[in-house]
């Protein structure tokens, strides 16, 4: 389990980007994390994987602090940074030297590889950015760690890339592990989360499971809004409006990722009263 607490953290002490953050995360999810460019995406898994330190409050990892590096806290945790840096090493060295996890399995960790169209072209800094964060990938998986960061992992990807890694993501997830994943392309988190986490301007907005959020808001296009206080957002389309609104009537609808992120984070106060 994941739990911070009243986590502030700032780059600079008169501008605070988290204000007494508080978020739990449970085994068993696939998280989304969503946010603006700026949020604050990458500092708070940063935060989590000792990276960085909070100003104030605590961050506690299945009974570990991570701004103490321990070793028995970084074997159960894999952080992929958006941009990632490979060194001019083989496949065979660069395991050689970075597997020391103690669930590694070469196996998987090839055959991941092949999943994910990698070809094994002699030294891994000649790959493209695409093949090399598809490299990472692979091996972060292999690593079998309880807890998985992700930040902007599809950044880089061509479209069949970004479908090997929604499948391969869902074909590795079990009970045990944690995955958060951090990104703006939210379109790319279709049918992979579970849960949404929401964060704007400091604050945590919404943290939700996609069955609650389907059950608390309905996501359809209609001709004319005649009751604007059921609606969350908004937005004019060739039928007329597609909207976000509460979901008075148990209507059956498809989550649409990016109508809730701008419904939330432009009207935060009425989704907080939904979802209380």
């Amino acid at each position: 389990m994941i739990q911070i607490e009243n986590l502030s953290f700032g780059y600079n002490q008169k501008k605070l980007l988290y204000k007494n953050l508080t978020l739990n995360l449970e085994e068993g999810s696939i998280y989304g994390l969503l946010g603006k460019n700026g949020a604050g995406k990458s500092t708070l898994l940063k935060n989590l994987v000792g990276l960085l330190f909070p100003t104030i409050g605590n961050i506690t990892i299945n009974g570990y602090s991570p701004k103490k590096r321990l070793p028995a806290f970084l074997q159960t945790i894999y952080f992929i940074p958006e941009e990632v840096n490979i060194p001019a090493l083989t496949i065979h060295k660069y395991m050689h030297l970075f597997a020391p996890y103690p669930a590694f399995n070469k196996e998987q960790f090839f055959s991941y590889l092949g999943q994910l169209d990698v070809k094994d072209q002699g030294k891994l800094n000649t790959l493209s950015f695409g093949q090399q964060k598809k490299f990472i990938i692979a091996f972060a998986l292999a690593c079998n760690t309880k807890i998985l960061l992700l930040d902007e992992p599809t950044n880089g990807l061509d479209i069949p890339s970004k479908i090997r890694f929604r499948k391969l993501i869902s074909s590795v997830f079990d009970n045990e592990r944690i995955i958060f994943i951090s990104t703006h392309q939210i379109r790319d988190l279709d049918n992979l989360i579970d849960r949404v986490v929401i964060v704007d301007n400091g604050s945590l907005l919404l943290n939700a499971s996609i069955t609650e959020i389907a059950q608390k808001l309905c996501f359809k296009t209609i001709s004319e809004i005649d009751d604007k206080s059921k609606v969350l957002y908004a937005e004019e389309s060739l039928k007329g409006y597609s909207v976000v609104m509460e979901n008075t009537n148990q209507e059956d609808s498809k989550i649409d990722l990016e109508q809730l992120f701008n419904g939330v984070t432009e009207n935060p106060a009425k989704a907080k009263a939904i979802f209380q």
